[in-house]
């Protein structure tokens, strides 16, 4: 009988849980950018070794993150909304991976992580990620050190959570690796792009809302950017519309390379504003689990 179960995956913001779930899937599954708050739901990445009979679903959160007073970067609303996506997935699994980043001291997050851990009876395996840069900050009580560029001690890691497993059947067909849907996919691929290209106050100010897509020989993909003000939507438009055009060309190209077609992205932007304070789009975006 295959061993079958949940792993959460819990860290601060930036300590390497999406670029560790991208290098085991070995495909897109989670955005990646070195800002905060890249990931705002949880993600699940489905990793099945039908030889070692073991299927592993991981539940890749958003980092655990304090917000400064008058921060542009989220509202309270949203703030709440991002840990509490986090922490529901502990509910869901069977073990837990708590990452630390060494590249950075230890902080109040890191503490909120603990104490919240401290009362989890359930395993938790503690990881210190980024082997491969400099590592100032060493953490404690570590089990497992990993580096995800390399992935330098996946295998033992895998092996110590296949041990903590129950037995029972697979949960999804070996072929998949996560069931996201496609919707969801497309947004955080553009959000991705939207950190990557654009400051500090924006990409945090603005959603992803896709209304309509057609998969079929092409995908056909037509999605709005929703931000707050005037000035940031003729920001994020750019001159001649040169920002909107490069960051639908490079969000384009990554999804042909995830659905393996042509894809046309249709993007325009819109204003709307206090939209952080609408509850009506925050349930739409923040789902209750």
């Amino acid at each position: 009988m295959p061993k079958v179960g949940y792993i959460a995956i819990l860290g601060r913001p930036n300590a390497g849980k999406s670029t560790f779930i991208n290098a085991l899937i070995g495909e897109k599954v989670s955005a990646i950018s070195p800002r905060p708050q890249t990931t705002q739901r949880s993600v699940t990445a489905i990793y099945t070794d039908s030889k070692k009979e073991v299927q592993m679903i991981f539940l890749d959160t958003p980092g655990i993150h304090e917000v400064e007073k008058n921060s542009l970067k989220t509202s309270p609303n949203i703030n709440e909304r991002i840990n509490a996506e986090a922490f529901a997935s502990l509910r869901e699994a069977d073990v837990i991976l708590r990452l630390i980043d060494p590249t950075r001291p230890q902080g109040i997050e890191d503490e909120r992580i603990d104490t919240v851990l401290s009362f989890i009876n359930k395993p938790i395996i503690r990881v210190e990620t980024k082997q491969d840069l400099t590592k100032s900050y060493p953490g404690k009580n570590i089990d497992f050190k990993i580096n995800s560029i390399s992935q330098e001690n996946f295998e033992p890691l895998l092996e110590k959570i296949s041990e903590l497993l129950l037995e029972g059947p697979y949960l999804y067909d070996e072929d998949y690796y996560t069931d996201q849907p496609i919707d969801f996919r497309i947004s955080e691929i553009i959000r991705e792009q939207l950190f990557a290209e654009l400051g500090e106050e924006i990409p945090y100010a603005s959603y992803v809302e896709i209304a309509n897509v057609d998969n079929g020989d092409i995908l056909s993909i037509q999605a709005y950017i929703h931000t707050e003000t005037e000035s940031q939507k003729k920001i994020l438009i750019g001159k001649n519309g040169s920002k909107i055009q490069e960051i639908g060309t490079k969000s384009r190209l990554i999804l042909e390379g995830i659905f393996g077609k042509k894809v046309f992205l249709g993007l325009r932007v819109k204003v709307d504003k206090n939209w952080r304070k609408n509850q009506k789009i925050l349930e739409k975006l923040f789902p209750k689990r």
